[in-house]
């Protein structure tokens, strides 16, 4: 019996492999314009449930890019990354796609598809740490 406690405490308190996530090199394409002129865009970050953060807005620009970078340290392979495309606007923001990833070690660059039009580009890197 005691040695079954052990290897109960020995397993609940191994440690889970942590990696860092880089996300970087986020720009659009062709998003498409609004009634009042051109999308205001900006991007909202999320590892699974977990807001890592947004970018900046990009006034009138249907093809914008930003400079932000996201770090996060206690991210783990299959964990799920998502990013949701906003039109910043007076009233409220429209959404205009989600881009959802499961995440894998290494470098990885991905396109994707807004659902009311426009593409998301977008890099990430995922690093074990030692």
């Amino acid at each position: 019996m005691a040695s079954c406690l052990h290897l109960l405490l020995f397993l609940c308190g191994a440690p889970v492999a942590l990696s860092q996530l880089r996300l970087f090199n986020l720009r659009a394409s062709d998003l498409p314009d609004r009634l009042l002129g051109t999308t205001d865009g900006y991007v909202e970050v999320f590892l699974g449930s977990s807001p890592l953060g947004k970018t900046s807005v990009r006034y009138n620009n249907p093809n914008p890019w930003w400079e932000e970078e996201f770090t996060f340290f206690k991210a783990q392979e299959n964990n799920v990354l998502r990013l949701e495309v906003y039109d910043s606007d007076v009233l409220f923001d429209d959404l205009l796609g989600t881009c959802q990833r499961t995440l894998r070690v290494g470098t990885h660059m991905h396109d994707c598809y807004l659902k009311k039009g426009g593409t998301l580009h977008y890099t990430y890197t995922l690093t074990p740490q030692q």
